[in-house]
């Protein structure tokens, strides 16, 4: 598939755009960009899943830790005594010795270079994955909303409908009394409210399974919820469009690419396991009588060394090594297509469904305009005596029916929208306001110059690392305006 853009129309206004529009909304209910502020401020699973990635970053520091200089001390202290049978008395002696030794690398012929480099790229994918969590806990928030939403207007239509049916109870007693109508249509009226009760009880029930699961991804129960703002401005225009932007955007498509260049890293580290080290090594040490102590007739040795390491022979250990780091990498890059056609296959059914979602919306406008037209229309004629009390009934259950189909449209047509942009990769805490967004990358540049750095360890990672390939950090997902 071609990653050049494609269709008249791409995503779109950024989402700190929409939510700053959401704030202006009335304070006394709860917006959308309430619920998604307080998410990322309290989730746990947004939580565990950024510690995680700070532990990541860690690896990183771990593998520099290679190219900079090692110090060890050692301080010995040992008797000895030797009894000879055959002589009178025993020979005892002591002794004591401290030792400073220290390492420096100076070039281990790409192994830490790659090391670093697949460390680097685990942190790429790090990210990656913590973006499509976000993307998850976000769309999660979306839906959590939209189900209470639907679920209050749900119980709202099941109200007035059991108000309007006791209302046609009353009405029918009052004209069997009078003998207009027959026990049987008084029958038909108390059997449908009943039945409406039930169904109004069923929406209750419905309506705290959605209120709890929206205080398991909130983090608190919701109140009264404003309409969230349309999404459709940010929905390319055709599904080439988004398509596209997916596979340039889509976190998991990201992560496997970076993956892939991390085993690239990985093979070339295994293929310097057959390269020569060099490394400098200094010891400082003092050695003596330990008992008594006197330390002004210990002597001192001071050496240094330039040591040059050839691996000339493993048994095929390093081959069998690079062989197998070869075959995990090509399955990092099968990864990539196989994750690709994965998301292609996930957005053209969300895309499907918004479409379809969107169709249903039309209909069921048209759907509930009708059937209330109808309803006021069998009211009338009833009281003419040209429709029956059945007739009335049934319009009114059409009615409710249609109103209920016209809030599921609306939800579903919400719902399927935020996974579209959850598959581009646009749904995601990138694009919320600076105020609201976790920063991925502070605490990794913040342990460039962390204790144990030495001012010399850039210039021999740069020799080192000079035949490893460098996973490279792609662009960030950026906001485009509906004219781009």
């Amino acid at each position: 598939m071609s990653k050049s853009p494609r269709g008249a129309s791409v995503a779109a206004v950024s989402i700190a755009a929409l939510l700053a529009g959401m704030a202006s909304m009335p304070a006394s209910a709860e917006t959308l960009s309430d619920a998604i502020a307080l998410a990322y401020a309290s989730n746990p699973t947004l939580q565990a899943q950024r510690a995680s990635l700070r532990a990541l970053d860690e690896t990183w520091v771990q593998a520099r830790s290679g190219v900079r200089p090692s110090v060890s001390g050692s301080v010995t202290a040992s008797y000895g005594e030797v009894r000879v049978p055959a002589l009178v008395g025993n020979s005892e002696s002591n002794s004591g010795r401290a030792v400073l030794s220290l390492n420096q690398p100076i070039y281990t012929g790409g192994r830490v270079g790659a090391a670093i480099a697949a460390a680097r790229g685990d942190v790429l994918v790090g990210r990656e994955v913590l973006r499509r969590v976000d993307a998850q806990i976000l769309g999660s928030v979306i839906q959590a909303f939209m189900d209470v939403r639907r679920d209050q207007e749900s119980l709202r239509i099941q109200n007035e409908n059991v108000a309007v049916l006791q209302r046609q109870l009353e009405e029918s007693r009052a004209r069997f009394d009078v003998g207009e109508i027959t026990r049987t249509d008084v029958a038909q009226s108390e059997a449908r409210l009943a039945a409406s009760i039930a169904l109004r009880q069923s929406a209750q029930a419905q309506l705290a399974v959605s209120r709890a699961s929206y205080k398991a991804v909130v983090g608190q129960a919701p109140g009264e919820l404003e309409p969230p703002p349309s999404l459709d401005p940010l929905i390319p225009g055709t599904i080439d469009g988004a398509l596209d932007i997916a596979e340039q955007d889509n976190a998991q498509i990201r992560g496997a690419q970076y993956a892939e260049e991390a085993g690239r890293a990985r093979v070339a580290g295994a293929r310097a396991e057959r390269m020569p080290t060099l490394s400098l090594q200094a010891s400082l040490g003092e050695s003596g009588i330990a008992q008594p102590l006197h330390t002004d007739t210990y002597t001192r040795s001071v050496s240094g060394a330039a040591v040059v390491t050839i691996p000339l022979f493993s048994g095929g250990l390093t081959n069998s090594r690079v062989r197998a780091a070869i075959e995990r990498n090509n399955v990092d890059r099968i990864t990539i297509e196989i994750t690709r056609r994965s998301v292609i296959q996930s957005l053209t059914q969300s895309w499907s469904s918004l479409i379809a979602a969107r169709a249903n919306i039309v209909s069921t406008e048209q759907q509930v305009k009708s059937a209330r037209l109808a309803a006021e229309g069998v009211h009338q004629e009833q009281q003419v005596g040209l429709r029956t009390t059945l007739d009335v009934l049934n319009a009114e259950q059409e009615l409710r029916s249609a109103q209920l189909s016209q809030v599921s449209a609306a939800h579903d047509a919400y719902v399927a929208a935020a996974s579209v942009l959850s598959q581009m990769g646009h749904l995601t805490a990138d694009l919320l306001p600076a105020s609201a967004k976790y920063d991925a990358k502070a605490n990794f540049n913040k342990l460039r110059l962390t204790w144990g750095w030495v001012p010399w360890e850039e210039p021999i990672e740069v020799v080192d690392s000079a035949f490893t390939p460098k996973p490279k950090e792609k662009p960030g997902v950026k906001a485009r305006s509906p004219a781009s």
